[in-house]
């Protein structure tokens, strides 16, 4: 394996993604979960091909998007999918809420575990049901599922529990006996769980992944896989996600979803993450880039920033800070953005209670994490 090197800033900053477009030039932006490395080319090679073969009609049948994915599941976490039980979507989002529509009512009950993915909210809310939260139990900075609370919330009527499995922001891997028993409990209630699975393939070495609908048979029965080839390989723009079903009460119910959930998904997505799902040496190779920088990190708030609450994440590249310690106000991220020109995802927005967290995005170089932790040096 060798590590990825990322874009310099100046050529960053021609992107027209909306990590680059939604700041000015002097802010520093480290919030959306974009990478600034290059794509795998295989992809690149890919998608030229068809640019220069002007095959840029609607999306129809890929069969090898469920192949792909099924050897990759298989290679990585000895996972059998069936192919045939692959359903596309535009994104993780879309694939969430269309999937949760053959479920519940406008007004019935969607579980969450903050501080968890600020979509979520936005998702419940366009099915126009609510949230209930059962907020992960913490120790010390090391996050896990209450399932007490989760009990509480499937008694209380919870139709849906959205699991952001591995967890965005905090970056726990959820062990498969906590995952095993929540199965247990969803079919105690007759609850459905959408395990939101789009970090997994980025789970680092030091921790086991276990995708849901792998848990246990209970959890084929009750579980929804939702996940996607863009954060792994970088193809968010490119619009392509897709729904796993291991059970034929869940089969129907995808099968009942309007045709257009496939059809409004991009041709060169569905494509593009076929590909990605071969590129498994770029994967290793990122995955590599981001072990160092996630202890790279560390390294930088132990001498520069020791009250600075930092644990090193098992998957993915999204540092979870406790600023607690450098008293910047009630939200640490607006200080950030118009005193030090760095831009973060403020915490409030995963948890209430999470005010005085931001969330970094490490998927970059060494020079641009150094300079971002120089700007919030700059505020204490």
């Amino acid at each position: 394996m060798s590590k990825l090197t990322a874009l310099p800033l100046s050529q960053l900053q021609l992107r027209k993604s909306d990590k680059w477009r939604s700041f000015p030039a002097d802010i520093l932006p480290l919030p959306v979960a974009e990478m600034d490395f290059e794509i795998a080319q295989p992809i690149r090679d890919v998608l030229k091909e068809m640019i220069q073969g002007s095959d840029t009609g609607y999306l129809g049948p890929v069969p090898e998007l469920g192949i792909n994915l099924a050897k990759f599941a298989k290679a990585r976490w000895d996972w059998e999918v069936d192919p045939a039980q692959v359903f596309t979507a535009t994104d993780v989002g879309v694939g969430m809420v269309e999937m949760a529509r053959t479920i519940v009512n406008p007004g019935d009950l969607i579980m969450v575990n903050s501080p968890v993915y600020h979509n979520f909210k936005n998702w419940i809310s366009e099915l126009k049901c609510v949230l209930y939260d059962a907020p992960l139990r913490k120790d010390e900075l090391h996050y896990t599922l209450d399932l007490a609370a989760v009990e509480v919330g499937y008694k209380s009527g919870v139709k849906i529990h959205f699991l952001c499995n591995p967890h965005n922001p905090v970056g726990t891997v959820f062990t498969k006996a906590e995952l095993a028993e929540l199965a247990e409990l969803a079919k105690r209630y007759d609850v459905t769980v959408f395990s939101d699975e789009i970090h997994a393939p980025l789970t680092y070495n030091t921790s086991d992944f276990t995708p849901f609908l792998n848990v246990s048979e209970t959890a084929r029965e009750v579980g929804i896989c939702v996940t996607a080839a863009s954060k792994s390989w970088n193809l968010a723009g490119l619009k392509c996600a897709t729904i796993i079903i291991d059970h034929p009460e869940q089969l129907a119910r995808a099968n009942s979803m309007p045709m257009a959930v496939h059809y409004r998904a991009s041709l060169f997505g569905a494509i593009a993450s076929a590909t990605a799902y071969e590129c498994s040496d770029w994967l290793d190779n990122a995955i590599e880039t981001l072990d160092s920088n996630r202890k790279y990190i560390a390294k930088l708030l132990t001498q520069k920033l020791p009250s600075v609450g930092y644990r090193v994440p098992d998957c993915s590249y999204l540092a979870w800070l406790d600023l607690t310690s450098l008293n910047l106000g009630a939200d640490p991220s607006e200080k950030l953005l118009t005193e030090a020109k760095l831009a973060l995802n403020s915490g409030i927005s995963f948890g209430l209670a999470s005010g005085q967290f931001v969330r970094l995005n490490f998927a970059t170089s060494e020079e641009i994490i150094d300079e971002a932790i120089s700007r919030i040096v700059s505020l204490t």
